[in-house]
């Protein structure tokens, strides 16, 4: 405990200090808590196996993985603050229009590329794991772009329906990947399950949803019995994570699997509080201050969680160069192609694209489940030096996409 301690501190503090350095060369602070994250990685630091320095293997930060998911938990909820009724009725028939768009033309795309790949040279990937990294290929990381959006103060048509279209993303990315995994599975197994395809994907949708929408109307009914800042703080902090507790159950109904989608839930609890408590947008800016050591957390481990070792195989780093190049190319014009059809203004559709490129944690975890393929092995590996890439690079475009399209003050 006492090294785990000194490890948690020593990533808040070289966190910061790293940002201090990014932001004197230009560098969003996400990259920076990244970096700091490989440093203090089991590939880099934590390989001297000192006591309370760095992470010394995948196990102790996987041990830590409450932050992420608390982390992750606080993020959804805040995006769910973008899903006021006023917004909704301007933007959310673009915002809703343009993140399915965007998120099926990047699967197929993928799909594609890794298809024809597979004819090229069949032995290197096989057609189930094409399509899963098709489906995975959709999810982008809500919480690079939350933060950049943050830092920079970004704000305008581009960074509103942005932050839509990123909590749209994944809920759209969770069906891709349910179907198109359902698929695999089955093309490995000789049988395709309609329960696995469609009925749990859409189950898990609506269940998140309707626990959503319960916690968001809990959470405006107990905040009326706390007047002082603090408690209300208090009992908001209290409520997420009450939210990601519960997300995190699962249990079946006969044949069905049932489980909740930690974002969804999440971002639902926001998006109803914040649209029948009157003093919402005051207590979320107070929360975001109290949850930024947290986020500051969730990055450097997401950067000690990347696994250097894939850099060795040359096989996951041409599928992965594919991956990217599709995955680039599919949501750059799949976000124009769907702007362009919504009427969005020419300026949205030539950078929402780019701001959709960071790739993490909900990636990841798709890389978990379709571990049963034969060569689940190789689409985690292809992930994680995709998302190795995305995460280094996709906060400083997302940061250069926001600046040309003139929303970042200065």
């Amino acid at each position: 405990m006492q090294n785990l301690l000194l490890c948690i501190s020593l990533a808040l503090i070289g966190g910061l200090l790293m940002s201090r350095i990014a932001k004197k060369i230009g560098l969003p602070a996400v990259t920076a808590y990244l970096i700091t994250g490989l440093l203090l990685g089991p590939y880099c630091l934590g390989r001297l196996k000192l006591a309370g320095i760095g992470f010394h293997s995948m196990e102790e930060i996987s041990s830590l993985g409450i932050i992420s998911d608390a982390a992750l938990g606080f993020i959804a909820f805040t995006i769910g603050n973008e899903f006021r009724l006023k917004d909704l009725k301007s933007m959310g028939k673009q915002a809703i229009t343009v993140g399915i768009l965007q998120a099926v033309i990047t699967t197929f795309v993928v799909d594609v590329v890794l298809i024809v790949f597979h004819l090229c040279f069949p032995s290197a990937l096989s057609i189930p794991s094409a399509i899963t990294l098709g489906a995975i290929a959709a999810a982008t990381a809500p919480a690079a772009t939350l933060m950049v959006v943050r830092q920079y103060q970004a704000n305008g048509p581009l960074t509103r329906l942005l932050l839509m279209v990123v909590a749209i993303d994944d809920a759209v990315g969770l069906v891709l990947f349910a179907a198109s995994f359902g698929i695999a599975s089955a093309m490995e197994q000789g049988g395709i399950n309609v329960i696995t395809v469609v009925v749990e994907p859409v189950l898990e949708i609506l269940l998140s949803i309707l626990l959503g929408t319960f916690t968001g109307f809990l959470l405006n009914w107990s905040e009326r019995y706390f007047h002082s800042r603090a408690n209300r703080i208090s009992v908001s902090v209290a409520f997420v994570l009450l939210t990601v507790g519960l997300s995190k159950a699962e249990f079946d109904v006969g044949p069905v699997h049932c489980s909740f989608s930690l974002l969804l839930v999440c971002m639902m609890t926001g998006t109803v509080f914040c649209n029948i408590c009157e003093t919402s947008e005051a207590l979320m800016e107070r929360l975001d201050r109290w949850t930024t050591p947290l986020s500051i957390l969730f990055f450097v481990l997401s950067g000690a969680a990347l696994d250097l070792q894939i850099l060795s195989n040359p096989a996951v780093l041409l599928i992965g160069a594919l991956f990217i190049l599709s995955r680039s190319a599919g949501k750059i014009f799949g976000a124009y192609g769907s702007c362009a059809i919504t009427g969005c203004e020419e300026k949205i559709r030539k950078y929402l694209g780019i701001t959709l490129l960071p790739q993490a944690g909900v990636a990841l975890g798709m890389t978990l489940t379709a571990a049963s393929l034969s060569d689940g092995s190789l689409v985690r590996n292809v992930i994680l030096f995709s998302v190795l890439i995305y995460e280094l690079t996709g906060p400083t475009l997302t940061k250069k996409a926001l600046h040309a399209a003139g929303e970042i003050p200065g």
